[in-house]
């Protein structure tokens, strides 16, 4: 009997959580036209960086991109857009239209690895400080106050330079970076949590410091770390494309969109202005969509939003004006009480 009724409860909760979700993506599309347009960018990106080749499979022959991206032609450098090429070729004869679809599997790999380790470092840096509290807090926050003294741009150059170019230093410099300077939102989140009633009975039973911070931080936590990681991918994939575009990033041949701004497109930009026109544009179409998606994500799952009037969406205009709209039938009854006695 137990174990139906243990059965039975599983299953209510994970149709609850289905229709939630269900809710969420319908609220998407009838709220947030724009952050829809970007999800589904978001999708298309993630589909083309998945299936550029089938390599994964053990199937390198088959895939979007007609040709490998560093399958050299060098009777058709610099070829315009045709049919054989229907973006162009470079200074070398390699398809432009691989190169960008390749481009894209390293912006996605190196945006979503890149976010998802700065919001760990973020979250254990800041939980952990605002948390704890005391000593360890101030001596944390003086280290991040030192960090943020520099331009992002001036470090992330600096240990570049130090460790060299490579996928794997691009995702743990603009990562950890990008954590500990994010850090301090975690821990003003931390600071609020901590004085809850429900912290303060957890703490009064004896539960360690960290028991405390994984079951009941992190929950409490988690709307805002998801939506700063969805806002995060777009600053890594700009960042990354930055870095590889002055040369301390993803090192040739391997086709990263800033690489290809900085080497053959800005020395051909005369000669052969598709070399920079298309990697600028998926660059371009790439951040937009992730942002736009991001924003949407914000204002439909940040709880400290979702009820506010400061322009938040319809969803909180809509949930503002049903509390004024209670309020003021509720002020009319109580007058009309008084006037009736």
């Amino acid at each position: 009997m137990s174990d139906n009724t243990i059965t039975v409860a599983s299953a209510e909760i994970e149709g609850r959580r289905r229709a939630r979700l269900l809710g969420l993506l319908v609220r998407l599309v009838r709220e947030k036209p724009m952050g829809t347009v970007g999800a589904v960018i978001v999708l298309l990106l993630l589909f083309t960086g998945i299936f550029a080749d089938l390599s994964w499979l053990g199937f390198p022959e088959i895939g979007l991109a007609p040709r490998h991206y560093n399958e050299i032609h060098m009777a058709d450098r610099l070829a315009p857009p045709s049919a054989e090429y229907p973006l162009g070729a470079d200074n070398v004869g390699r398809d432009l239209l691989s190169r960008v679809i390749y481009g894209a599997r390293i912006s996605m790999i190196i945006g979503l690895s890149a976010t998802l380790l700065s919001t760990i470092v973020a979250n254990v840096i800041g939980l952990t400080s605002g948390y704890v509290g005391g000593k360890f807090d101030i001596m944390m926050q003086r280290f991040v106050d030192a960090w943020l003294c520099f331009p992002g741009l001036v470090i992330y150059l600096t240990f570049m330079s130090i460790i060299g170019g490579g996928m794997l230093q691009v995702i743990l410099v603009l990562g950890i970076g990008g954590g500990i300077g994010a850090s301090r939102g975690s821990r003003a989140l931390a600071f609020w949590i901590k004085e809850s009633a429900y912290v303060e009975a957890t703490r009064a039973i004896g539960s360690s410091t960290g028991r405390i911070i994984w079951k009941h931080l992190v929950p409490n936590v988690l709307p805002m770390i998801i939506v700063g990681f969805s806002l995060g991918i777009g600053g890594i994939i700009l960042a990354e494309a930055t870095l590889s575009f002055l040369g301390f990033g993803i090192p040739p041949p391997f086709p990263s969109w800033g690489q290809m701004l900085s080497a053959a497109g800005r020395r051909y930009m005369y000669e052969a202005p598709w070399l920079a026109l298309w990697p600028g544009v998926a660059l371009t179409f790439a951040v937009y969509g992730v942002n736009m998606f991001g924003d949407a994500l914000r204002d439909l799952i940040d709880p400290r939003l979702r009820g506010g009037m400061g322009g938040v969406g319809a969803y909180g205009m809509e949930q503002a004006k049903k509390a004024l709209k209670k309020r003021e039938v509720k002020l009319i009854k109580d007058l009309q009480r008084k006037n009736s006695t």
